[in-house]
């Protein structure tokens, strides 16, 4: 059965190999950093701890591809389309799991809706978590690459939006980024992209205002900015949705309005939060908030270096 190829695939760590004239592209329709981001790595230590290609923490335990995450639900439901990272032919498929994430009806899916595409030279991608119904493409169809597949969704094992796309050599999982064996890191290896993408080893998804601290739910939907406020709103709130924090980091709030700073807040992350949000703000204590120009900013501090910036800026008339 075409399906039981989606969930076949073997999940053995590789050795080095020979990347030929193989080559990845973008397997997303986004800006990679902008509106849609890399969330995990795969994960190079083949033992309980975590390993990024970059000897960081970008991962988790057991994690065999690369997530290219959307910031909200919201990004998903405008359709973000999914595409061949290569040439080659679909070996198989799977739609109609519904995008609700993680349930007892998906137990045994957990890459949800998905494709696996054979290319040339032994090598094979695994698409998974796409939207139901999405799907565009056949068993046995040859496809080019940039061809469309589907669209990012929340189906299967995911917490959130986003493609996970894995790749095997021989039936054994490589990772893109660099193709010493495992679990080697933080060296220049062979990379299998036509443009590798910049490492970020954590960043900012996004942020917004609000006249109090938002759900958490509101956030990861992409409901809870409220720009531009009222004049009279009961609060000034600049929040932030972060990925990849570390314990340790330091997520910088601040506001700046019409007659200088309101807002300036830092959080210490007390451990690691694969994905997070903060939120900051003043009550209105006059009749109203001056008119003009107000600034959040958001900025993720590791060891004093920064490795996310957010601005949201908002006009109170």
């Amino acid at each position: 059965m075409q399906r039981a190829a989606l969930l076949a695939l073997t999940l053995t760590l590789a050795p080095p190999v020979v990347a030929s004239d193989f080559l990845l592209t973008l397997p997303l329709d986004c800006d990679l950093g902008q509106t849609c981001f890399i969330q995990n790595q795969v994960d190079r230590d083949p033992g309980p701890g975590v390993l990024d290609y970059q000897c960081g923490g970008l991962s988790y335990d057991g994690h065999k591809g690369t997530d290219f995450r959307l910031p909200t639900l919201t990004d998903m439901l405008r359709g973000v389309d999914v595409l061949a990272a290569a040439p080659g032919v679909v070996r198989g498929m799977r739609d109609g799991v519904p995008d609700v994430g993680p349930t007892e009806t998906t137990a045994g899916k957990e890459c949800g809706n998905g494709v696996v595409l054979r290319h040339e030279g032994g090598w094979k991608t695994q698409y998974c978590h796409m939207k139901s119904g999405s799907l565009l493409v056949q068993p046995g169809q040859k496809v080019t690459a940039g061809t469309v597949l589907g669209q990012v969704g929340l189906s299967g094992k995911t917490e959130f939006p986003h493609l996970h796309l894995s790749l095997r050599h021989d039936g054994e999982v490589v990772d893109p980024f660099d193709l010493s064996a495992f679990p080697t890191c933080g060296e220049t290896g062979e990379s299998l992209w036509h443009d590798t993408p910049a490492y970020q080893a954590g960043g900012l998804l996004g942020g917004g205002f609000n006249a109090a601290v938002p759900e958490y739910s509101a956030v990861k939907a992409g409901t809870a900015d409220q720009n531009p406020l009222p004049a009279n709103a009961a609060a000034l709130v600049f929040w932030a949705h972060a990925f990849g924090g570390q314990e340790g980091d330091v997520l910088v709030l601040t506001v700046d309005g019409p007659e200088g700073r309101l807002v300036d807040h830092r959080a210490t992350l007390p451990k690691d939060q694969a994905e997070l949000f903060r939120a900051a703000g003043k009550r209105l204590k006059t009749s109203g908030w001056p008119p003009g120009l107000y600034t959040g900013t958001a900025t993720l501090l590791r060891n004093g270096t920064e490795v996310g910036h957010f601005v949201s800026p908002m006009t109170i008339q």
